[in-house]
């Protein structure tokens, strides 16, 4: 598609902003939608295809194709419900959400983290961090099934609130209504609720949403609470228990005025007990962006003494997924490939666990890479034919001192 080339239409949307939609796209997700198209195929007919987006955007008789309904496991063994859009709708959305974004994104709380530019999750964790070891409880937020339940006519008055042109607001209307493909192919039309996970746009409507039904609400209404927001992820910090339970009883009223819910079972109230505090409270733990918030053993390095501070790490759950996908791996039968391959097949996850998770207490989230060591001594085994586990355990130390810098975890400090 020719970026410079421009033609008359209703609405103010130009081939230059599909084309940076696109450019966007291409670089996430490969999922493909309910036309089974993969962006392979729609690359094939490249200038076809972002001709067809911008002509129907621009002229207002862009509508968007159903959502594909795929299910991924949650770490409480039932099944999360994504929602993939076709390739040319994702770069439809990414056109009007960063459209949108320019102008709404700054109305924003300071301590909204979620999907914002310049925001980031260990932003929100470092934030939690700060706030933990000033106020003793915490507030651990679940609000059931957000995605499935928002309302479309609050976030539409959400909209109307902070977005003035029509057009913007009746694309979001089209993307909210989108039927859904489920899993065995029947096409199911929205009633009114929901927004499907894996949208493009779904994250800002989301967080345009919980701007209105939490952020503005518990700032003007309680202003001394303190909180960090990811997305639907929310931690409300307060001094005392009975606060705490006070602040809790006002935040399930407003999620009920705004057609939501707490999870009954998930939303607590924790202790954030350490050396200092001496209150007792069954639950002295949360977790927050896969790492866990509670008491654990740190060094004083001003007296070198070792005491409980309630501190974060990478999360069990969290430790759980990455064995898992280090085991699905199955390294240990590659015995016909070199161990040069099986570093660079893996560089890309270990990179991404190291970057997201290495970034608090280093020391315990390298105990994860035990099992990944583990599969590579059998593999060791496999390949040479060793049986003897020390063995194979000398051969992988000496190899890593001869080769430090061959796997990531081996560079981010790892010791065999």
């Amino acid at each position: 598609m020719d970026k410079t080339q421009s033609q008359a239409k209703p609405l103010p949307v130009s081939k230059q902003m599909v084309w940076a939609a696109y450019q966007k796209v291409k670089t996430k997700g490969k999922a493909y939608g309910v036309d089974g198209m993969s962006m392979k195929d729609f690359e094939a007919k490249l200038n076809g295809n972002l001709y067809k987006i911008w002509n129907r955007l621009a002229s207002g008789t862009y509508f968007p194709p159903a959502v594909r309904e795929v299910e991924i496991p949650k770490k409480d063994g039932k099944m999360r419900k994504l929602g993939i859009p076709t390739v040319g709708d994702r770069i439809a959305q990414t056109v009007v959400k960063d459209y949108m974004e320019t102008s709404i994104d700054n109305l924003f709380h300071e301590n909204s983290y979620g999907y914002r530019p310049l925001k980031s999750a260990h932003q929100a964790l470092e934030k939690a961090r700060i706030n933990v070891r000033q106020y003793d409880w915490v507030i651990d937020m679940d609000i059931k099934g957000f995605f499935d339940n928002i309302s479309h006519d609050l976030i539409l008055k959400a909209l109307d609130k902070v977005v003035t042109e029509k057009w913007v607001r009746m694309y979001c209307k089209r993307w909210l209504e989108m039927p859904v493909q489920k899993t065995d192919g029947a096409i199911v039309s929205k009633d009114g609720r929901g927004t499907p996970q894996g949208g493009v746009i779904s994250p800002l409507l989301a967080n345009l949403f919980l701007h209105y039904a939490f952020d503005m609400w518990i700032t003007k209404k309680h202003p001394s609470i303190c909180f960090e927001r990811y997305a639907d992820d929310v931690i409300v910090h307060c001094h005392t228990k009975r606060v705490a339970e006070y602040i809790l009883e006002q935040i399930s009223e407003r999620m009920s005025q705004c057609q939501l819910e707490l999870h009954p079972l998930k939303t607590k109230i924790v202790y954030c007990k350490d050396y200092k505090r001496k209150e007792t409270h069954k639950i002295v733990q949360f977790d927050f962006l896969g790492f866990s918030f509670q008491p654990r053993p740190t060094k004083d390095y001003r007296t070198g003494r070792i005491q409980n501070q309630f501190d974060l790490s990478i999360s069990k759950a969290s430790q759980k997924k990455i064995v898992e996908e280090i085991n699905s791996f199955r390294i240990h039968r590659w015995s016909t490939g070199a161990i040069e391959e099986i570093a660079d097949t893996l560089y890309s996850k270990l990179q991404g666990w190291i970057n997201y998770y290495g970034k608090f207490r280093k020391w315990e989230f390298l105990n994860i890479f035990r099992r990944l060591s583990f599969r590579l001594m059998q593999w060791v085994q496999n390949k040479y034919k060793i049986t003897s586990v020390k063995q194979s355990y000398i051969w992988l130390r000496n190899y890593q001192i001869k080769h430090p810098n061959l796997f990531a975890h081996w560079r981010y400090g790892y010791k065999q």
